[in-house]
């Protein structure tokens, strides 16, 4: 009987131990998911910011898609600087940025007489850059930074969640916002709830004016 008692407190034991062990191996992979990845892709995007910046500084010069076409600020989700890539694979992502689509619809660019300009990037982990979305109210601004102008869109329509299949949020006119006319659109996309990836959340906005830059960079009255 005390063998049998032994064996089964041995078990129990070893079992314990296990779980303990799964446990922090969990937690270590928590931590570098929300918390080690945010770090990898917070330099990887601070080093491809400042080799955009370079390349405005050295004069005109072609678009330049691989490196980053501008910077996205955002009052109401923070106060950084969102480098813009082109393409929205884990790849381009992972380090950071946000990413305009190239597929299954591609992205109108703000330059463009009229289109949607459609951006995605992560929610959470790699950088986090649309953590805040649900911050995003009516009204609120998206400014985009390019080497000579900025653009000003005010947000006018939110979807807090919707099938990742759904691509009609990305059309030029994006009629499941309540537009039905060309115009200059901006989407951002990102996953919902946070933590996880099954749904999306989406807001909308439309350009609102456009100004030059200047020679010292002075931002919009909006990011002041």
């Amino acid at each position: 009987m005390a063998r049998a008692r032994n064996r089964i407190a041995g078990i129990i034991s070893v079992f314990g131990e296990l779980l303990i062990t799964a446990g922090l191996v969990l937690g270590l992979f928590v931590v570098y998911s929300l918390w080690w990845t945010n770090v990898l892709a917070d330099r990887a995007a601070d080093k491809d910011a400042d080799q955009v910046r370079d390349h405005w500084a050295d004069g005109p010069g072609a678009l330049d898609t691989k490196d980053g076409i501008g910077f996205l600020h955002v009052p109401a989700m923070g106060d950084d600087e969102i480098l813009v890539k082109k393409g929205t694979t884990p790849g381009i992502l992972n380090n950071g940025v946000a990413g305009y689509y190239t597929d299954p619809i591609k992205s109108a660019l703000p330059q463009d007489k009229q289109g949607n300009f459609t951006l995605a990037a992560h929610r959470d982990g790699h950088g986090a850059k649309f953590h805040n979305i649900h911050k995003l109210k009516n009204g609120d601004p998206i400014v985009f930074e390019t080497k000579d102008t900025w653009f000003v869109y005010k947000v006018y329509k939110s979807l807090p969640e919707t099938t990742k299949y759904n691509v009609d949020v990305l059309q030029p006119v994006p009629k499941e916002s309540g537009r039905s006319k060309p115009g200059r659109y901006i989407t951002l996309t990102t996953c919902t709830p946070m933590y996880t990836s099954d749904y999306r959340y989406i807001v909308w906005g439309e350009l609102e004016r456009t100004e030059k830059v200047d020679a010292a960079r002075t931002p919009p009255t909006e990011l002041r």
